[in-house]
């Protein structure tokens, strides 16, 4: 038997990255996954299409969790089709590096809305549903903690949901629902490919900061979510894990 056998989760921004990772690492361990996308049906159909053949269930919905009304038609998707909830991961998010000269209303709000925003609703929309047991995985980032210049909005947004998680576990345990953060350090992905910076020297740099000396994979954050929804994570609540290779 599967650790997650008979769960169903819910993983935004499942597309691609990290989140794919996460969706098909669920799956693997026998939850049925509610992969979903705002904008590239392709990528969610391509991890629905990879965990069905794998003999898992799964499911693509497209859903902006920054509008409360599509937070909301997400998890009724997943609850109409798979008749529960169990397990949520809040996984989309925008990143975008920008120099305080350079912010403006709409780099704020693009970020804000979504990273912590969409958080809210999403939590929001999805605890009605959950029980006793129930996982809520946030997914943050390094960039919280080690500060790097250029980044007061992207980072500032992390720094917001590390504080969401720990106010969201104390306010969910009396009806024991978990609520945790990860926070990658630089990860491989479409996403980090298409910004320039995988190969760059850039990455050359977080590498030579990183004690285990290498970047990260989608897979080497999916693994530790995979844990934190599991029972495996039962008395673990209100805690961010850094998963980035020893870089604090």
């Amino acid at each position: 038997m599967s650790k997650l056998d008979g769960k169903v989760a819910v993983v935004t921004g499942a597309s691609k990255g990290i989140g794919a990772a996460i969706a098909r690492a669920l799956a693997k361990d026998g939850a049925a996954v509610v992969v979903n996308y705002a904008s590239s049906q392709a990528g969610a159909d391509a991890v629905v299409a990879a965990i069905t053949a794998d003999g898992g269930r799964a499911i693509a919905v497209r859903a902006d969790v920054s509008k409360r009304e599509e937070a909301q038609g997400l998890v009724d998707a997943a609850v109409n089709a798979f008749g529960r909830l169990d397990i949520l991961v809040n996984n989309s998010g925008v990143y975008e590096f920008a120099a305080l000269a350079e912010v403006t209303e709409e780099h704020y709000r693009r970020h804000f809305d979504v990273n912590v925003l969409g958080v809210l609703l999403a939590t929001q929309a999805a605890s009605k549903h959950l029980g006793e047991g129930g996982s809520i995985i946030n997914i943050s980032s390094i960039a919280a903690s080690i500060q790097p210049p250029n980044s007061a909005v992207y980072s500032g947004t992390k720094g917001a949901l590390n504080v969401i998680t720990g106010v969201l576990a104390n306010e969910l345990a009396p009806r024991k629902i978990r609520v945790n953060a990860v926070s990658p350090g630089f990860v491989v992905t479409e996403g980090t490919r298409t910004a320039g910076i995988a190969g760059s020297e850039m990455e050359a740099g977080f590498v030579a900061q990183t004690p285990l000396g290498r970047a990260g994979q989608p897979d080497d954050i999916a693994g530790v979510v995979a844990f934190l929804a599991s029972d495996d994570a039962r008395w673990v609540t209100g805690e961010e894990i850094n998963v980035g290779g020893g870089v604090r």
